[in-house]
């Protein structure tokens, strides 16, 4: 067996377990309900964008095949988290226990949102990892800032096509939606240029820790090549 694929990075487990968290998280904070004078968001909003900026860093210094294994991973470690959720708060609890509502809340994911998300997820993540890829080969590796903000344009752009007309259809009115996709991924975005300082350090560190910075040349992008490396 190849030596090279024997290895592991640590620096790679560390942001896959953070990508993992995060998501979970954002399942959890996605219960409530927050408000910016006329704009209407959930708290997941806090952690979610976290994920897209992980996902830019492995993309820029592993490349696509490892983002790729990373979403999968991503996508069975919160698909996991939401079932036993559903499980636990289908077993009915103690006649002493006087939680069961707001238990209900936080894990009773309706099936429809529950898909809705993890649909919008991967397509909205792989959306993200391919234009990082390609934009990174285009210009040689040049621009990064470019390519992160507008990876997450289209990237969260696609999370939002899906998720809302999916999760929310008929329950919100169909005319809201357009305004409501549009300030998910501004806002989003704008939270991805806020911290790109740190971001392009943390890009910086993880290439010179790791001596990684692979360019996508000649790979699949197919997204079930999941043990692809």
């Amino acid at each position: 067996m190849d030596k090279d694929r024997q290895k592991v990075s640590v620096l790679f487990m560390l942001f896959g377990t953070l990508f993992c968290v995060c998501l979970i998280t954002a399942n959890v904070l996605e219960t409530k309900q927050l408000s910016f004078g006329p704009i209407n968001l959930t708290a997941g909003i806090i952690v979610f964008p976290v994920s897209y900026i992980i996902n830019d860093v492995v993309c820029e210094v592993w490349g696509y095949r490892r983002t790729r294994m990373l979403i999968w991973m991503g996508f069975a470690m919160n698909f996991f988290f939401v079932l036993m959720g559903a499980i636990a708060d289908w077993i009915p609890g103690a006649d002493y226990w006087d939680g069961d509502e707001g238990f209900h809340v936080i894990f009773g994911l309706a099936p429809r949102i529950a898909m809705a998300s993890f649909i919008a997820f991967i397509a909205g993540s792989f959306t993200n990892a391919y234009i990082m890829s390609r934009m990174k080969l285009n210009s040689n590796g040049k621009n990064f800032s470019a390519r992160a903000v507008l990876s997450t344009v289209f990237g969260e752009g696609v999370d939002s096509i899906i998720f809302f007309p999916l999760a929310l259809g008929g329950v919100i009115p169909w005319e809201e939606m357009p305004s409501l996709m549009i300030s998910q991924v501004t806002l989003k975005t704008l939270y991805e240029i806020a911290v790109l300082p740190v971001t392009i350090r943390v890009v910086a560190f993880t290439k010179a820790h790791d001596h990684e910075d692979v360019f996508d040349r000649d790979i699949s992008y197919n997204i079930f090549k999941i043990l692809k490396l």
